[in-house]
C-alpha cells in the first residue's frame, strides 16, 4: 500500500476527464482499508470504484481511495438456487459473465454496465426490466467512523429507482466491500418483454432464448446504442427517467399525446428521458468536445478535451431546455463533482 501524491486520475473515470487527486491509494484487502483510515484519520477522503458515474469537474483535494478488492465465490447452493459472492472491486460485467458461465440466472438483462460490483446497490443498477434488488440479498459495508462492518439486507438497503440508503441517509457513512445475490439453477425465467429484446432476439432467429441468448441481445444492444468509454468519453445513461406524478401527467401528454410513457405505480408514470431529449433537437450535437451521442440521446461524451465542467454545462442546458419544453425536470444519474 503505496500513498501518491498529486496523481493523474484520467484513466481512473470513464468520462476520461483530465483531473488529479492530492493523494492516491489502492486498496486490496481490508487490512489495507483499515489502516488507511487508522493512518489518516484527519485527512479528507474520496471513495473511487469504477469511475464510471462520475463527472470530475475539478480536482479531487483528497486522499482518493480506489477499492480493488477482488474475488468472486459460491457461498451456497440449493437445488434450484445459488448465493454468489462479488468483492467490490470485481468489474461488473465480467462477474456477471462469470454467473452466466456457470449457468446461474438473474444478472443477464444488465450485462455490459460499465461499473464494478461494490456500486451496484449504491444506484440499484438496471437495464431492460430488471433491476440489482430483484436479485440482491445482502451486502457487506465497512463503516467510516467506527471502521466496523455491518451486514446490510435488501430491505434495509431500502431501494428505489437508481436510489438506496448509501445515497440518502448513509451517504458517505460506508463503503461497500462485498455484495451477494441469490441467481438461479435451470430451468431458467428469462425476461425478454423490456425494450428491444424481443426484436434482438428475434433478428438472431431465437423463438427460446436462453440466459446466455438474453445476455447476448442486451450486449449487441447496448453496443449499437452506446459509446464503448475506452474509445469515447461517457459514462453510460447520464440522466435517470424522470417519475411524473399522473394528476400532472394528463395536461402533458394531452398537450404532447405522443409522448411514450409507462406505469409504475397507480399514481406515477415514468418517461424515457432520452426521448424528451431527442425531441428538444440535442442527439447527435457537439458543441467544442462535449456532446450527445449520436445513437442515444441519454448519453453525454467526451470527444476527447473536454472539461468535467463543461460537460456539466452542457447537462445543464439540456434539463433547462427539456423544461421549458414539457415542464419535466431530469436529474442527473451520474454524480457530477
Amino acid at each position: 500500500m503505496q500513498i501518491q501524491h498529486e496523481f493523474p486520475l484520467l484513466h481512473y473515470n470513464t468520462f476520461g476527464i483530465t483531473a488529479k487527486a492530492k493523494q492516491f491509494v489502492s486498496i486490496s484487502s481490508l487490512n489495507e482499508l483499515r489502516s488507511v483510515f487508522l493512518e489518516y484519520p484527519n485527512e479528507p477522503k474520496f471513495i473511487l470504484g469504477g469511475g464510471s458515474n462520475m463527472l470530475l469537474t475539478q480536482d479531487i483535494e483528497a486522499l482518493v481511495i480506489h477499492i480493488n478488492l477482488k474475488g468472486k465465490e459460491v457461498l451456497s447452493e440449493t437445488k434450484d438456487s445459488v448465493i454468489v459472492r462479488g468483492m467490490a472491486g470485481e468489474n461488473w460485467h465480467e462477474f456477471v459473465i462469470w454467473t452466466l458461465e456457470n449457468k446461474y440466472g438473474g444478472l443477464e438483462n444488465m450485462s455490459l454496465i460499465p461499473g464494478n460490483v461494490g456500486t451496484t446497490p449504491v444506484q440499484n443498477i438496471g437495464a431492460y426490466g430488471k433491476e440489482i434488488k430483484d436479485n440482491f440479498v445482502s451486502c457487506v459495508a465497512f463503516n467510516r467512523h467506527t471502521l466496523e462492518l455491518k451486514t446490510f439486507s435488501n430491505s434495509e438497503c431500502e431501494f428505489g429507482y437508481r436510489e438506496s440508503i448509501f445515497k440518502n441517509k448513509e451517504k458517505d457513512n460506508y463503503i461497500i466491500i462485498s455484495v451477494d445475490f441469490c441467481l438461479q439453477k435451470a430451468p431458467h425465467q428469462v425476461h425478454t418483454a423490456y425494450g428491444d429484446i424481443q426484436s434482438e432476439l428475434a433478428k438472431q432467429q431465437i423463438t427460446n432464448p436462453s440466459i446466455q441468448d438474453v445476455s447476448k441481445a442486451v450486449i449487441a444492444i447496448r453496443q449499437s446504442k452506446l459509446p464503448d468509454p475506452k474509445e469515447l468519453g461517457n459514462s453510460g445513461s447520464f440522466f435517470k427517467n424522470p417519475v411524473v406524478l399522473k394528476s400532472d401527467f394528463a395536461a402533458i401528454h394531452k398537450k404532447f399525446p405522443e409522448m411514450r410513457y409507462f406505469d409504475v405505480s397507480p399514481t406515477e408514470v415514468k418517461v424515457p428521458a432520452g426521448w424528451l431529449i431527442e425531441q428538444c433537437g440535442f442527439k447527435g450535437k457537439r458543441f467544442g468536445d462535449a456532446g450527445i451521442h449520436k445513437n442515444q440521446a441519454l448519453v453525454l461524451v467526451n470527444y476527447g478535451q473536454a472539461t468535467g465542467k463543461e460537460i456539466a454545462e452542457l447537462a445543464q442546458r439540456i434539463q433547462a431546455k427539456v423544461f421549458e419544453t414539457f415542464g419535466i425536470r431530469i436529474e442527473a444519474e451520474v454524480n457530477i463533482i
